[in-house]
């Protein structure tokens, strides 16, 4: 599979390691340009490819989103439609700025990403683990002690191919819902929010 990542803090540099060693094209694009993306790619053996974001956006059949959540609108908006967009983002008043829609519980952060981004199939996922775990505790599939992952969106297909994703990098996918609903499951402060757990004690406290 080609996944374009727009940003290269720790959750994505992270994803893009676990992907390419699944055996995926990667290609990793931020604002600031490819060039301040080489020591990655080095870091990376060569195995994927620095662009600008636009690029990586084109470039992915699936495309993860890991910006600060505060400039999810300068996120290019031309080559999505039809695409699995994986939000990876929360947002963090502190650091975002306050959004009032946000701040009130009118809608939560993905579904303004969606928003943004007509016509792609937008899943939140990633947002709700920490990049060490993701980086040191993949496990194989039927391990008792493998950690899920709680994802969410609206579009069925697109949560099955994000599920495929997870499992291949040593972690179990765990429905929280639709956007609106299981977004805020697993949304930072939520119970779900960076608790690093076993896939039936996640399953049970998303439940609850």
């Amino acid at each position: 599979m080609r996944i374009g990542i727009i940003g290269a803090g720790h959750i994505d540099g992270t994803l893009a390691k676990l992907f390419v060693e699944a055996g995926h094209e990667v290609a990793i694009g931020n604002s600031r340009g490819p060039e301040t993306l080489a020591g990655l790619v080095e870091e990376l053996g060569g195995r994927a490819q620095a662009t600008t974001a636009a690029e990586a956006e084109q470039f992915g059949d699936v495309v993860v989103v890991s910006v600060p959540f505060g400039r999810y609108r300068e996120l290019p908006t031309d080559a999505v439609a039809g695409k699995v967009v994986i939000d990876t983002n929360n947002y963090y008043p502190q650091r975002d700025g306050d959004f009032e829609e946000l701040d009130s519980e009118r809608t939560t952060s993905s579904e303004l990403l969606q928003a943004h981004l007509p016509g792609a199939r937008v899943v939140k996922a990633f947002n709700a683990i920490q990049w060490m775990r993701l980086r040191d505790d993949g496990r194989p599939a039927g391990d008792p002690e493998r950690l899920g992952i709680p994802i969410s969106g609206d579009d069925e297909e697109a949560k099955r191919t994000v599920a495929e994703l997870i499992d291949q990098i040593g972690f179990d996918a765990v429905d929280a819902g639709t956007l609106a609903e299981g977004g805020r499951k697993h949304q930072a402060g939520a119970a779900a929010y960076t608790q690093g757990l076993p896939t039936a004690e996640l399953r049970a406290r998303l439940a609850a």
